[in-house]
């Protein structure tokens, strides 16, 4: 799974989901992607469980992108503890999501076989996603 190499401070505070995501929000290196339509903190385990979905389904065909990096560590004080006595240890990391971040790519594979894909890894995830192409610039 998806863990930082290394962290400058091992515990951080939540933070707030506001707004969208600019940067991000457009399909950058593959033909097809993931656009996530909610916000959420995404578990390494729920990207692992959808990257897997991916690959699965594409059978060694195309290339995959992973766009999100779960790098904000989550505590969790354990249950039937009292008040105070500092914050609990790390349980997992999570990638901050915003609406309109691209959450994996793909290439190299027919609209239908992506468009399947998506919808498998969409289904390991906790919020609304969407598929997406790439926008053709015409220069």
């Amino acid at each position: 799974m998806l863990t930082p190499k290394r962290l400058k401070y091992r515990k951080q505070q939540r933070g707030r989901r506001k707004g969208s995501d600019y940067a991000g929000s457009t399909v950058a290196f593959g033909e097809y992607g993931l656009k996530a339509l909610g916000d959420c903190w995404m578990s390494s385990r729920q990207i692992e469980a959808a990257r897997v979905a991916l690959t699965r389904h594409v059978k060694r065909g195309g290339k995959i992108w992973i766009r999100v990096f779960p790098d904000k560590p989550v505590t969790k004080k354990p249950l039937e503890t009292r008040q105070g006595k500092g914050k609990g240890p790390v349980e997992f990391y999570a990638a901050v999501v915003r609406p309109g971040r691209i959450l994996f790519e793909i290439e190299g594979v027919d609209r239908a076989t992506a468009e399947q894909a998506m919808r498998l890894a969409a289904h390991k995830l906790p919020i609304r996603t969407r598929f997406v192409e790439r926008e053709v610039t015409h220069t």
